[in-house]
């Protein structure tokens, strides 16, 4: 932290950032107040570019922006480790406000790299309930289209299928399963699993691979 060199400050604001547009590393361009504002905004540029980015700190939101973003999927879920050796490791309270001091641009980016991760994930989600809302209907107008058939009458191009009251049983228990369905979008059974996992699980896994 002494090192005013150290590449390992506000890295991945530079690793995402268009070195260019302050002379790559020639410090002598700008100064230090002028730089990294630049390069902030750079960084959140073209992370917002990206088709797709994920956080580690939410692993299933993750894997179902990356299934829905490239049509994929993963053969198992994500699993969401949060205990680390490191978190085992005591650092002094003013030690730890001089770290977010000296990467306050990373922890600016990080904001806005969340913020924008959980926008897109709630836009994914509000599609696929569009998607699923529009596929009930779907089926809704052709278990109707069905059974008016059934009756003899076919219904004419521009006319709305309308419930007649005399519905089989059967038809009756497909129809109201079909409203039953929640407005939320389902998830895969592993998805309310707690994500919180032990630091033995991570452990375990470090010392596996």
């Amino acid at each position: 932290m002494d090192c005013p060199y150290n590449l390992a400050s506000n890295r991945q604001t530079r690793m995402l950032a268009d070195l260019s547009l302050v002379g790559c590393y020639n410090v002598s361009t700008m100064s230090e107040d002028e730089r990294w504002p630049v390069l902030l905004d750079s960084a959140k540029r073209n992370l917002k570019g990206m088709a797709f980015f994920g956080l580690t700190e939410y692993q299933r939101k993750t894997q179902y922006l990356f299934e829905r973003t490239f049509n994929l999927q993963f053969i198992a879920p994500f699993t969401q480790l949060n205990g680390t050796r490191a978190s085992n490791v005591e650092v002094h309270p003013e030690t730890q406000e001089r770290i977010r001091r000296l990467n306050r641009w990373d922890v600016e980016l990080y904001d806005y790299a969340r913020d924008l991760f959980l926008q897109r994930f709630q836009v994914a989600r509000q599609q696929e309930h569009r998607q699923a809302r529009v596929q009930r209907q779907q089926e809704r107008r052709r278990l109707r289209g069905r059974f008016s058939q059934k009756q003899g009458r076919r219904l004419k191009p521009t006319e709305t299928a309308r419930p007649t009251g005399v519905e089989t049983e059967e038809q009756q228990r497909e129809m109201a399963a079909e409203d039953s369905v929640e407005s939320e979008v389902l998830f895969p059974d592993w998805w309310d699993v707690d994500e919180n996992s032990t630091m033995e699980d991570y452990i375990g896994n470090v010392e596996q691979w």
